[in-house]
Formats: C-alpha cells, sequence, structure tokens
C-alpha cells in the first residue's frame, strides 16, 4: 500500500510534464489563421465579345454559361479575408491568346488565381486569362490542393467553386456543346 501512495504523485507529474510539453502545440494553434471566401460581385456579359476583370481585391469563384456564344456567361468574383482582414490582389499580365475550343489554361506560377477572362467570336475565337497573385500582411497567400471540377457542358452549366477556394484554371473542349472544367484551389497561410 505505501508503495502505491508513492507511484501516485510520480503518475501524476508524468501527466502534468506531458500538458506543459504540449502547450507550445496549443499555442501554435491558437495563431492559425480564420480564411473566409465571401462572395461580393456578379456580373453578366456577353460571352461573344467580353473582357472582364473582377472589381479590385476580388477573384474568380464561379461561371454560369447557358447557349452559345451570343448567350450571356455570368462570373462570380469573392473577396479573401484572413482573421478579418482583407487579402490584396496583385493583377498579373494577361495571359497569351488560345484558341477557345482547343483552350486550357493553368498559371505556370505556383500559387495564382484568376480574376479575369478576355474572349472574342465563338469557339474559333480567342480567349486569354487574368492571373493574379494573393497577399496578406506583405506576405503570399498560398493555393494548395488543385482539383478539376467535373465535366460540365458549355452551354447549360453554372460552377462555384467550394468552401474558402477559387478558380486557377479552366479548359474547354468544342463548341457550346462541348465539355468545360474549372481548376480549383484552397486558401491557406501558414504564417
Amino acid at each position: 500500500m505505501g508503495m502505491f501512495r508513492k507511484a501516485m504523485p510520480v503518475a501524476t507529474a508524468v501527466a502534468a510534464l506531458a500538458i506543459v510539453a504540449m502547450a507550445p502545440v496549443s499555442a501554435a494553434s491558437a495563431s492559425a489563421v480564420t480564411i473566409s471566401v465571401q462572395r461580393a460581385h456578379v456580373e453578366t456579359v456577353k460571352e461573344w465579345r467580353s473582357n472582364f476583370t473582377c472589381p479590385t481585391n476580388q477573384v474568380l469563384t464561379g461561371r454560369s454559361h447557358y447557349g452559345d456564344e451570343n448567350a450571356d456567361t455570368t462570373y462570380s468574383c469573392s473577396f479573401i479575408f484572413i482573421n478579418g482582414e482583407q487579402v490584396r490582389v496583385s493583377l498579373l499580365d494577361w495571359s497569351t491568346q488560345m484558341k477557345e475550343k482547343d483552350s486550357f489554361y493553368e498559371p505556370t506560377l505556383g500559387s495564382v488565381a484568376i480574376a479575369g477572362r478576355m474572349h472574342t467570336g465563338d469557339e474559333n475565337g480567342m480567349t486569354r486569362y487574368r492571373p493574379a497573385t494573393l497577399f496578406w500582411q506583405g506576405r503570399q497567400v498560398q493555393l494548395i490542393n488543385k482539383t478539376w471540377s467535373g465535366i460540365h457542358k458549355e452551354n447549360n452549366h453554372s460552377w462555384t467553386a467550394g468552401h474558402n477556394q477559387v478558380m486557377t484554371g479552366r479548359l474547354h473542349l468544342g463548341d457550346e456543346n462541348g465539355k468545360t472544367q474549372y481548376q480549383y484551389s484552397t486558401v491557406t497561410f501558414a504564417g
């Protein structure tokens, strides 16, 4: 019985040391950031002659199109907030032109979102994209887990990025009856 009483304080001391050893981990997780992507702007343009860029400090998070090149395309843009503070979006140069009917766009740089798209004509017309980098408190925000959406029929679809995700690429094959897919990535920040 005397041995049990002596072992009890040692077990308690070991448990206390384990809690103290975990304290830095808890402190680190307390400094984790809160990210929020909030839709702020929706705009509809004619597909066959569009030159669209999201408003200041917003990036693309959705697109819908119903019909051929004479129909409308609707873009959704969102602000990104980290710990309640707005992320700054820095627009980059437009991509090179590509024929719409066989277009594949994914920025060659690392963490780059899409903030705009320009298109003229039908499926034989030219398309360009407006990439953008994201910054919070002077440091670049990262976009991870790049994933492609399912296949959408170009002339009958609406696509929206998921929770805390933004558009980072697009694929289109064929005319308005062809397929469209979107690449989306999750916004993250490791400070």
